[in-house]
């Protein structure tokens, strides 16, 4: 017989005392199998206190963590990898100046060398009305003279701008 058989329970959840089986559609449900009640001491009292239910972090807040932590990691990333190629084309730039500050040092030398020749020393105190003699010094401290001041015999250069005799 596939009809619906209900006790009468009360409202508040009570098991019924039929051991009936109730059939919804063609599902069977299954009554429970009937324990005894646990004997009661006197003075224990009806209610226990129930086990703390588990605790549930909320995702929400640990999701959004980790999608900052990963998002700001490869941000990271990506500010260091764009410092990076900056420097290599500065780098770049700079030793192509250090090659051309390197040849410009070079060819200044060499015009030193060739200016701190004898004879173009020579031939460059002459343009400017120098003459070959014995050098005087004067010290400082108290103006005394060493040396002999003899007065030069050979005439000036051309290019000189003194008078000349």
């Amino acid at each position: 017989m596939n009809v619906n058989k209900r006790n009468n329970a009360p409202r508040s959840g009570g098991r019924t005392t039929a051991q009936e089986h109730q059939t919804v559609g063609n599902t069977a449900l299954q009554p429970e199998p009937a324990q005894p009640a646990p004997e009661r001491k006197p003075g224990t009292p009806w209610l226990r206190v129930a086990p703390p239910l588990p605790v549930s972090v909320p995702r929400a807040p640990f999701i959004a963590l980790i999608l900052v932590v990963v998002i700001g990691g490869v941000l990271g990333i990506l500010m260091v990898n764009t410092k990076i190629n900056e420097n290599a084309f500065r780098l770049d730039e700079l030793q192509k100046q250090q090659s051309t500050l390197d040849i410009q040092e070079q060819q200044l030398k060499q015009q030193i060398a060739r200016a701190a020749d004898p004879g173009n020393l020579t031939a460059e105190a002459r343009k400017l009305g120098l003459v070959d003699g014995k050098p005087v010094q004067i010290r400082l401290p108290d103006g005394r003279l060493t040396g002999m001041m003899v007065p030069a015999t050979e005439a000036p250069s051309i290019t000189s701008q003194g008078t000349g005799g």
